[in-house]
């Protein structure tokens, strides 16, 4: 029998739960009553904000509710939202570039498309149909003119691999990589390495690499450099650096025109869509989810844009969900995002009605104890119960999925934290507990 051993498990006594299981009594509410005390008694979920939903799928209805109506920060469990955009408006494959051939000439434009030379989205196919065109090259930047950052992003991440700006034709994920290599440090992309150097007034005693903020220069302090030492972090947008990067990893000259994207212009498609969901999903990638947001923009119209993708998804698609969400972003970096509980029920819901089997769900999402960044949240494990989302950042922490009992039965959940200032172990150990004791026993 699988059991969680944590230090902050509450225990329910065989008694209670026989209680639970009497014919004749509401499951619904003895299942809120049951949750609703946990959750009281917890000493890591007091003093903070805290909403938990459970939906029982094989008698749709909801069983347990704590604060499910309230508005939470819900940071990447976002995500999730993006995804089902992503499902419900792009094909099988993501398109990588839309062209026009005209005479010698090659016209391309970008679609927000974030596989480009990126190493895990084998993202291969638009580099060598650029290279093998036989033709001159040229790139018409200006369908995206919003911002290089979400609203409310936090300004001093910029320099974190996780922070990387948003364009309508990124390279290798817009973030560069650094790695030592017989002593020295090297660029990819390649043309930053003339960017790169030793900062004599630097008086850190630890060695990293930082970014000026407004621009790509590069500098470490005077320290040797650790062996096998790797950093990334994102670089600063401009159209005359994407055509700077194209023509270096083309190894082709990449001129620029201003032309409107002609209605009858191609579409090259590049990596499977639930392949992007998925590195998305695991390593919760905010650069991934972003550029999503623009590649759905495409299917919609002339301009990338990742507010007019959400506003589509959320009236065509999720106008009636319990309470409307307040949503920013696609990646939930922002704090201004606001969704309840009972809506993320909802959106789980749906996600799984765009799939004919659960596995092939479960396998793009994290997994309790065996991958992504529900790993560390569950014991180790060759057959994980829970496949969801998480959400964090400081002070908040957040888990929605599927819950996968012992007795074969599918539960929904979202669990809700906000505001805290105990340490997030804590914290994620209640919920892992709560989500442990729907598994042993519901």
């Amino acid at each position: 029998m699988f059991k969680i051993k944590l230090k902050y498990r509450y225990r329910i006594s065989a008694a209670a739960f026989a209680l639970l299981a009497m014919p004749g009594c509401s499951v619904q509410n003895r299942g809120q009553k049951e949750i609703s005390r946990r959750l009281e008694r917890f000493e890591e979920l007091t003093g903070h904000h805290a909403g938990f939903a459970l939906y029982d799928s094989g008698k749709q209805k909801m069983v347990a509710a704590h604060q499910a109506d309230k508005y939470f920060t819900p940071a990447s469990n976002m995500k999730l939202l993006t995804m089902y955009a992503a499902l419900k408006l792009l094909p099988d494959s993501l398109p990588a570039l839309r062209y026009q051939e005209r005479g010698d000439s090659l016209i391309f434009w970008g679609t927000g498309d974030p596989s480009f030379l990126h190493n895990r989205l084998e993202g291969t196919k638009a580099a060598s149909f650029l290279v093998n065109s036989g033709r001159q090259l040229f790139f018409v930047p200006g369908r995206y003119t919003g911002a290089f950052y979400g609203r409310g992003w936090q300004w001093d991440d910029y320099n974190d691999d996780y922070q990387a700006e948003i364009n309508e034709f990124p390279v290798m994920g817009n973030v560069l990589s650094i790695s030592e290599r017989e002593g020295k440090l090297q660029t990819l992309p390649r043309l930053f390495q003339a960017y790169l150097a030793a900062d004599s007034s630097d008086r850190d005693t630890s060695f990293h690499i930082t970014r000026a903020f407004t621009q790509n220069s590069f500098t470490y302090p005077p320290l040797s450099i650790p062996p096998n030492y790797t950093q990334q972090l994102p670089y600063k947008l401009s159209h005359t650096l994407t055509l700077a990067l194209l023509s270096d990893t083309l190894k082709k000259r990449v001129a620029t025109l201003s032309r409107t994207l002609p209605s009858d212009a191609k579409t090259l498609y590049s990596t499977p869509t639930k392949l992007a969901i998925k590195e998305m999903m695991l390593p919760s990638d905010n650069f991934i989810a972003e550029q999503l947001l623009l590649v759905c923009a495409d299917r919609l119209g002339d301009t990338l844009s990742g507010e007019k993708t959400i506003k589509t998804v959320l009236s065509r698609y999720l106008s009636d969900l319990p309470d409307k969400p307040v949503w920013v972003d696609g990646s939930g970096l922002t704090r201004y995002n606001l969704i309840t509980p009972r809506s993320l029920i909802e959106v789980l819901k749906r996600i799984r009605l765009e799939f004919k089997e659960d596995k092939a769900l479960y396998d793009l999402l994290p997994a309790g104890g065996n991958r992504g960044t529900l790993k560390a949240a569950y014991p180790a494990t060759d057959k994980p119960f829970v496949f969801g989302k998480t959400g964090s950042f400081s002070n908040n922490y957040n888990q929605a999925g599927y819950i996968v009992t012992k007795k074969g039965n599918t539960y929904l959940f979202a669990f809700m934290n906000n505001n805290f200032v105990k340490p997030t172990a804590q914290i994620r150990a209640a919920v892992a507990d709560v989500v442990t004791y729907v598994y042993e026993n519901m």
